[in-house]
């Protein structure tokens, strides 16, 4: 059975190729306390589907490259448009 993983698509810049930011929580084998991991997954998406912000699941399957071993499976959620603040224009 693939590996299925869900994340946050961070990069959409290169050509069939997505990052995913996977976010997990993790307890700590001594202490007992837990902590958020961020792992990135670069992630293979052949139609280019996929834009910054959206939610999507992605499965693992034979490598496509050095790094990339998962593909895209489904866009779980679309991202509602980036927030993009105004730069101050500064007068010399």
């Amino acid at each position: 059975m693939a590996k299925t993983l869900t994340g946050i698509v961070t990069s959409d810049v290169a050509n069939k190729t997505i990052t995913v930011a996977v976010t997990s929580r993790e307890t700590h084998p001594i202490y007992g306390k837990q902590y958020t991991v961020n792992r990135k997954y670069t992630v293979h998406d052949e139609n280019n589907e996929a834009k910054i912000g959206d939610k999507v699941t992605i499965s693992e399957t034979r490598p496509y490259s050095k790094t990339k071993t998962y593909k895209l499976d489904v866009i779980v959620e679309k991202s509602h448009g980036l927030i993009e603040l105004k730069q101050d224009v500064v007068e010399a």
